[in-house]
């Protein structure tokens, strides 16, 4: 019989793995586009814009959800990662390129690398590490998921260690 929460962990996991597996679909056709033989077309880019947030989110995921089910409260920080890599990368897309010696500078930057080196490349780096040092206690594994790990380990070298002793005496 599986619990509530081991249905939602595995229905969190297969829609996971279905965002990683259909963004690198549309990664794999972006590239693949750059040999037509004009060179990628412009919506090319727009693939890898959502394509590559999609699935770094997919990956986020799949390494934090647990058998008791879901990301849990790492659902906000990664929804807004996820949105935030998204809307950088169309931005980025989308605004004109004007940058010229008379141009705005951002801290210091134009608005498009500003966009890229401060949304898409800094914030991501301190939101996930401040989400995951704040829910730690209850997304990392406890005493349980530990010795359960440990007994899988110690099972998986006595089945290599029988294999191995089966083959030397059939030499």
């Amino acid at each position: 019989m599986h619990s509530k929460a081991g249905v939602e962990s595995n229905s969190t996991k297969r829609i996971a793995r279905l965002v990683v597996t259909l963004a690198t679909c549309a990664m794999a056709i972006a590239y693949g586009s750059a040999f037509m033989p004009h060179g990628a077309p412009a919506w090319a880019s727009w693939l890898l814009a959502l394509g590559i947030p999609a699935a770094l989110g997919g990956i986020m995921v799949l390494g934090a959800t647990r058998e008791r089910g879901g990301v849990g409260k790492l659902a906000l920080p990664f929804a807004f990662v996820i949105v935030t890599l998204a809307v950088g990368f169309c931005l980025v897309l989308g605004l004109p390129a004007t940058e010229g010696p008379g141009s705005s500078l951002f801290l210091g930057l134009p608005l498009r690398a500003a966009i890229v080196i401060y949304g898409i490349g800094l914030m991501p780096i301190v939101v996930l590490p401040v989400a995951y040092a704040l829910t730690f206690d209850t997304q990392t594994l406890n005493a349980e998921d530990v010795e359960r790990v440990k007994e899988l380990g110690r099972i998986r070298n006595e089945a290599t260690n029988s294999e191995s002793k089966t083959v030397e005496a059939s030499w």
